[in-house]
């Protein structure tokens, strides 16, 4: 079997061809690629040859990817096929062309409003998985798709499930999640819940909004150290113009106990939902939304403070009236 991603272009994976490689991780592959038959783009997860080669690891990363692929839920990217070609095991997944992590290369750290919504749409997704008992495990600004209406979508489920499956049964040493986006109790290796995955999306809103991460190191176990015991830097400090209260969500997820963050996804999603009516309330204050503005109210009379501003304009100018009549 081929150690070389690169010979796998052109070539033919179950219903699928492989066009070119588009990104590369610790367990696998993967490809831009179509279905053969109908030209339907997808993106295809090929499991790198060490993993592939071992009955254990291949078989709970089929079964966790067949698990995860009844998943239905507008901000998780969908599986469409798992399946094994010859000595390729592979999966199919919908392609989108984008993620958080090209956006900010290209962007830079992002708005409010658009950070409020991505973070909504990761805690759905979050919320979604949760609640059927997965842990992403991974969170990281390269796991979340960009769909071209700007919705968010996590991607992976499964496959750090599998990892830990593996590990737990063959008692081999394997690094599961990024360092950058561990949680405190990932680093130490104590046993995990939904918190932990609400801690990574922390690290990833961080970096959203000031276009670095929390903690940074070459050294994996100081970096480790640092997400045990360091306090972040505010993120108002490196990016002054977010609200208080974004920062205050930021914070409380990258709390060092779990205790001490949102107790799930859906607590978090209740206040980022506060937000974001706030700010449409805001934006809409005493005007009809039918009316586009003009400061009329809904039932077509004009707001107070309008009055009370045409007032002190028409006394503003008697006044200057007058004085200049006196000078004559």
């Amino acid at each position: 079997m081929t150690l070389d991603p690169e010979h796998l272009v052109g070539s033919s994976v179950g219903p699928y061809t492989v066009e070119g490689l588009i990104g590369e991780g610790a367990f696998a592959w993967v490809f831009k690629g179509h279905r053969t038959d109908n030209g339907t783009p997808v993106a295809l997860k090929v499991l790198r040859p060490v993993y592939a080669g071992d009955p254990q690891f291949e078989a709970r990363f089929r079964d966790e990817f067949e698990l995860t692929s009844d998943f239905n839920h507008p901000n998780i990217v969908r599986i469409l096929d798992v399946g094994r070609d010859g000595e390729t095991t592979y999966f199919a997944m919908d392609y989108y062309p984008d993620s958080l992590a090209g956006l900010l290369e290209r962007d830079g750290p992002l708005k409010e409003d658009k950070v409020v919504d991505l973070a909504r749409g990761v805690a759905g997704a979050l919320e979604f998985a949760h609640e059927a008992g997965i842990i992403h495990r991974d969170i990281k600004i390269d796991n979340i798709l960009i769909a071209e209406d700007g919705r968010a979508l996590v991607a992976d489920f499964g496959i750090a499930r599998a990892v830990a499956g593996y590990v737990s049964a063959t008692g081999q040493s394997m690094t599961i999640g990024t360092p950058h986006y561990l949680s405190p109790e990932q680093a130490q290796g104590r046993k995990l819940d939904g918190r932990s995955d609400l801690y990574a999306l922390g690290v990833t809103l961080y970096k959203a909004v000031t276009g670095n991460v929390p903690f940074s190191s070459t050294d994996w176990f100081e970096l480790a150290r640092m997400h045990v015991e360091d306090p972040p830097e505010a993120p108002r400090k490196l990016r002054p113009d977010i609200s208080g209260r974004l920062e205050r969500i930021i914070l409380r997820l990258l709390a060092k106990h779990p205790d001490d963050r949102y107790q799930s996804a859906k607590h978090l999603i209740a206040e980022l939902d506060e937000i974001r009516s706030a700010a449409r309330s805001t934006e809409t204050f005493g005007l009809d939304p039918e009316a586009g503005g003009g400061g009329v109210m809904a039932d077509g009379t004009r707001p107070k403070w309008l009055w009370s501003l045409a007032a002190v304009l028409l006394v503003v100018m008697v006044a200057i009236a007058v004085a200049l009549l006196g000078r004559r």
